[in-house]
């Protein structure tokens, strides 16, 4: 089984994690990101620049402009990155 989507209801917006080809597209807010799955070392800091971001509109912000989130929570949505590009 395939997850090819997932749309989550934010408090600033909606956030879509889509699956394509090379692995998914983050869209937050208009801010469109691509996660490509074959990077597998490197690009996990990217991932993970991808979640951060994408927590500060599942969360808001706090006064810093910081996500207004746990790591905890960074890191799901850093999981849920991977599992629709299927890293």
């Amino acid at each position: 089984m395939f997850i090819k989507q997932i749309v989550i209801e934010c408090v600033e917006g909606d956030v879509e994690i889509r699956r394509t080809e090379r692995g998914a597209v983050v869209i937050a807010n208009d801010v469109e990101l691509e996660v490509d799955r074959d990077d597998r070392e490197g690009d996990r800091a990217a991932r993970h620049a991808v979640a951060w971001n994408a927590a500060k509109v599942l969360c808001g912000t706090n006064k810093r402009g910081e996500p207004n989130a746990t790591n905890s929570m960074v890191h799901d949505v850093l999981n849920e990155i991977e599992r629709v590009a299927g890293c």
